[in-house]
């Protein structure tokens, strides 16, 4: 905590790019090029690359520097990987603090790519300035890869492998289906063919990219997202702090044991236990 404190002050700097879609739609590789090609531009980047933890050991494979082959041989880019470790929403927990270290460090851009569960991933729309959603040709049911929930957060989206059948299916239909949005500000939502492995359509993706930064920046949204971005943090600080007040108190009280048991025997319900519990707590010195 004390290190986040003192690197906070040289934090604002890094545009940070969120990468997240089903998996096998080629994040990792997709990173790895977008990040190659701005590191030749002259950027300085970090990556956060998160997969998921193990239910029963907490261990994670982090097996992303694995396809990341061709950009880190470069100086200029740091790489790390996380377990969510019971996050949810494609993010591990302490995402946000490794992007503000990255960020202290000198970064100029923080790349971020979820760990590829689905729908659900939508947390990278919190810590990332730009997000960028990928599709792939012939995962299947195509629909399932942009319901609302995480068709909601792209700024971006991208079909992947577009060298496959059905790539042109995937582009038709997400471009129905962003057509009768409506249209969020000024930004009317792209959507690009890439083939990552092949580096075909990467250049396009960085210019649009830089596209939806000036445009941010130029409507102050960008310090309106990052405004909202404080707020948050602070809110969940704060949850966090109360969270482990209430649970120590809560360890040290010689009722809830006998509480637990009344549960436990059907003699009482949890909620008017915790009812109880926040009065008993709201008595405490």
């Amino acid at each position: 905590m004390d290190c986040l404190k003192a690197v906070y002050p040289h934090t604002g700097r890094a545009y940070t790019i969120g990468f997240t879609g089903p998996g096998g739609s080629g994040k990792s590789t997709l990173v790895d090029r977008v990040a190659d090609l701005l590191c030749g531009r002259g950027a300085s980047v970090g990556i956060v690359a998160v997969d998921p933890s193990s239910p029963f050991t907490g261990g994670a494979l982090l097996g992303d520097r694995v396809r990341m082959h061709d950009v880190l041989v470069r100086e200029n880019v740091f790489f790390r990987s996380l377990g969510t470790r019971g996050g949810l929403g494609g993010l591990s927990r302490a995402t946000s603090d490794v992007i503000k270290i990255l960020d202290a460090s000198g970064k100029d851009f923080v790349l971020i790519e979820t760990i590829g569960i689905g729908q659900d991933e939508v947390e990278i729309v919190k810590v990332a300035d730009s997000c960028v959603l990928l599709s792939v040709p012939g995962l299947g049911d195509d629909i399932q890869t942009i319901k609302a929930g995480i068709m909601e957060i792209g700024d971006i989206f991208v079909v992947n492998k577009a060298d496959r059948d059905g790539a042109d299916n995937v582009v038709a239909m997400l471009t129905s289906m962003l057509g009768l949005a409506p249209l969020s500000g000024g930004w009317k939502q792209p959507v690009i063919k890439t083939v990552a492995t092949e580096r075909r359509g990467i250049e396009e993706l960085v210019e649009t990219i830089m596209d939806h930064r000036r445009y941010l920046t130029e409507s102050s949204l960008l310090e309106k997202k990052r405004k909202e971005r404080i707020e948050r943090d602070i809110t969940k600080l704060v949850e966090a702090r109360l969270a482990r007040y209430v649970y120590e108190q809560m360890r040290g009280m010689q009722s809830l044991g006998s509480m637990i048991d009344l549960v436990c025997s059907r003699g009482d319900d949890p909620y008017s236990c915790a009812e109880r519990m926040l009065k008993l707590l709201d008595k405490q010195p």
